[in-house]
């Protein structure tokens, strides 16, 4: 299914399997990436729409931690990633945005930084940053 919205969708499939995958879904938009890379969608176009939907996902998830409150925190503290993005993000404050490129726990960041109610003046800089680095280092191996 994820191949077939790359190769069948091109960049649009890649911006939509990049968001499912920073969703706290068990998908790799870096495997998703590459596939689309192998597929021939030129460099730039592929980091700019896995960059924009993995980009949009993390604001979502942030949402969902701003609106789902004490809900979206208790779920995610149940599972070990979140429980150590919990601990990080009680300890260091905005700093753990600067791990929330990271795999794993970096999803979870992204939505109990919506929860801890980290300014948006920081989140949306650092975490997009960090995500569209990610990609530029990826495509460039």
């Amino acid at each position: 299914m994820i191949d077939a919205l790359i190769t069948d969708y091109g960049g649009p499939g890649l911006a939509a399997v990049s968001f499912l995958a920073a969703t706290l879904l068990p998908f790799s938009s870096e495997a998703a990436l590459l596939l689309a890379l192998h597929a021939g969608l030129p460099v730039v176009q592929a980091v700019t729409y896995a960059s924009v939907g993995n980009g949009l996902a993390c604001l979502f998830n942030y949402w969902l931690g701003y609106k789902g409150g004490a809900l979206a925190a208790e779920k995610i503290r149940a599972s070990k990633s979140g429980n150590a993005a919990w601990s990080l993000l009680h300890r260091f404050g905005g700093l753990t945005l600067l791990l929330s490129w990271l795999p794993v726990i970096g999803d979870p960041i992204t939505v109990l930084a919506g929860f801890a109610r980290i300014s948006l003046r920081l989140f949306v800089p650092v975490v997009l940053a960090l995500r569209v680095g990610r990609y530029v280092l990826l495509a460039s191996l």
